[in-house]
Protein backbone atom coordinates (compact mmCIF):
# COMPACT_ATOMS: atom_id res chain seq x y z
CA UNK A 1 0.00 0.00 0.00
CA UNK A 2 0.82 3.89 -0.54
CA UNK A 3 2.58 5.23 2.42
CA UNK A 4 -0.41 8.06 2.40
CA UNK A 5 -2.72 5.11 2.23
CA UNK A 6 -1.08 3.89 5.58
CA UNK A 7 -0.74 7.13 7.26
CA UNK A 8 -4.35 8.16 6.42
CA UNK A 9 -5.57 4.48 7.42
CA UNK A 10 -3.58 4.85 10.93
CA UNK A 11 -4.70 7.68 11.21
CA UNK A 12 -8.25 6.83 11.14
CA UNK A 13 -8.20 4.26 13.02
CA UNK A 14 -6.80 6.01 15.86
CA UNK A 15 -9.75 8.17 15.36
CA UNK A 16 -11.51 5.56 15.81
CA UNK A 17 -9.88 3.88 18.93
CA UNK A 18 -10.26 7.20 20.30
CA UNK A 19 -14.39 6.72 19.95
CA UNK A 20 -13.75 3.37 21.83
CA UNK A 21 -12.18 4.83 24.80
CA UNK A 22 -14.65 7.87 25.02
CA UNK A 23 -17.67 5.90 23.95
CA UNK A 24 -16.68 2.32 25.96
CA UNK A 25 -14.50 3.22 29.00
CA UNK A 26 -15.02 7.10 29.72
CA UNK A 27 -18.41 7.73 28.70
CA UNK A 28 -19.53 8.45 32.85
CA UNK A 29 -17.46 11.65 32.89
CA UNK A 30 -19.96 14.53 32.33
CA UNK A 31 -17.44 16.13 29.91
CA UNK A 32 -17.66 13.08 27.96
CA UNK A 33 -21.60 12.41 27.48
CA UNK A 34 -21.83 16.18 27.39
CA UNK A 35 -19.69 15.90 24.48
CA UNK A 36 -22.30 13.86 22.75
CA UNK A 37 -25.32 15.89 23.54
CA UNK A 38 -26.56 15.20 26.93
CA UNK A 39 -27.68 16.90 29.43
CA UNK A 40 -27.29 15.11 32.76
CA UNK A 41 -25.66 12.07 34.48
CA UNK A 42 -29.27 10.26 34.73
CA UNK A 43 -29.87 10.79 30.64
CA UNK A 44 -26.09 9.44 30.61
CA UNK A 45 -26.78 6.41 32.19
CA UNK A 46 -29.72 5.27 30.11
CA UNK A 47 -27.57 6.00 27.14
CA UNK A 48 -24.78 4.36 28.89
CA UNK A 49 -24.91 0.24 27.00
CA UNK A 50 -25.69 2.08 23.37
CA UNK A 51 -22.59 4.45 24.24
CA UNK A 52 -20.93 1.20 25.25
CA UNK A 53 -21.48 -1.30 22.27
CA UNK A 54 -21.20 1.68 19.91
CA UNK A 55 -17.37 2.21 21.37
CA UNK A 56 -16.84 -1.36 20.73
CA UNK A 57 -17.68 -0.95 17.14
CA UNK A 58 -15.52 1.78 16.66
CA UNK A 59 -12.65 -0.82 17.81
CA UNK A 60 -13.34 -3.30 15.24
CA UNK A 61 -13.08 -0.77 12.39
CA UNK A 62 -9.49 0.12 14.10
CA UNK A 63 -8.46 -3.52 14.00
CA UNK A 64 -9.59 -4.05 10.48
CA UNK A 65 -7.75 -1.04 9.28
CA UNK A 66 -4.64 -2.28 11.48
CA UNK A 67 -5.23 -6.10 10.18
CA UNK A 68 -5.47 -4.96 6.71
CA UNK A 69 -2.10 -3.11 7.14
CA UNK A 70 -0.68 -5.35 8.75
CA UNK A 71 -1.84 -8.27 6.24
CA UNK A 72 -0.38 -5.88 3.32
CA UNK A 73 2.93 -5.44 5.22
CA UNK A 74 3.81 -9.17 5.42
CA UNK A 75 3.61 -9.39 1.38
CA UNK A 76 0.12 -9.95 0.65
CA UNK A 77 -0.94 -6.81 -0.62
CA UNK A 78 -4.45 -7.25 -2.29
CA UNK A 79 -5.50 -9.15 0.22
CA UNK A 80 -4.44 -6.20 2.92
CA UNK A 81 -5.82 -3.64 0.62
CA UNK A 82 -9.51 -5.68 0.41
CA UNK A 83 -9.72 -5.56 4.20
CA UNK A 84 -8.40 -1.64 4.89
CA UNK A 85 -11.09 -1.19 1.99
CA UNK A 86 -13.58 -2.61 3.71
CA UNK A 87 -13.16 -1.37 7.45
CA UNK A 88 -12.30 2.44 5.63
CA UNK A 89 -15.56 2.04 3.86
CA UNK A 90 -17.54 0.87 6.81
CA UNK A 91 -16.02 4.24 8.40
CA UNK A 92 -17.05 6.36 5.87
CA UNK A 93 -20.26 5.18 6.25
CA UNK A 94 -20.72 5.59 9.35
CA UNK A 95 -19.55 8.84 9.23
CA UNK A 96 -22.42 9.43 6.62
CA UNK A 97 -25.18 8.06 8.80
CA UNK A 98 -24.02 10.45 11.31
CA UNK A 99 -24.08 13.71 9.74
CA UNK A 100 -27.40 12.50 7.91
CA UNK A 101 -29.04 11.95 10.67
CA UNK A 102 -28.55 15.03 12.41
CA UNK A 103 -26.62 17.69 10.34
CA UNK A 104 -25.21 19.41 13.23
CA UNK A 105 -22.84 16.75 13.55
CA UNK A 106 -21.01 17.44 10.49
CA UNK A 107 -18.04 18.44 12.37
CA UNK A 108 -17.98 15.33 14.20
CA UNK A 109 -19.33 13.60 10.70
CA UNK A 110 -16.12 14.99 9.08
CA UNK A 111 -13.72 13.62 12.06
CA UNK A 112 -15.04 10.18 11.56
CA UNK A 113 -14.61 10.23 7.97
CA UNK A 114 -12.31 12.57 6.14
CA UNK A 115 -9.42 10.49 7.09
CA UNK A 116 -10.27 6.99 5.63
CA UNK A 117 -11.70 9.33 2.66
CA UNK A 118 -8.52 10.11 1.94
CA UNK A 119 -7.19 6.56 2.62
CA UNK A 120 -9.76 4.85 0.30
CA UNK A 121 -8.53 7.52 -2.63
CA UNK A 122 -4.91 6.68 -1.91
CA UNK A 123 -5.54 2.74 -2.25
CA UNK A 124 -7.56 3.08 -5.44
CA UNK A 125 -5.37 5.55 -7.05
CA UNK A 126 -1.77 5.38 -5.67
CA UNK A 127 -2.10 1.61 -5.08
Amino acid sequence: MHPIAIAAAAIAALIHVYFFVLESLWFMRPAVWARFGLDSAEDAEVTRSFAYNQGFYNLFLAAGVAIGVAVGAVGNAGEGRAVTLFACGSMIAAGAVLFLNNRSFLRAAAIQAVPPIVAVIAIVFLG
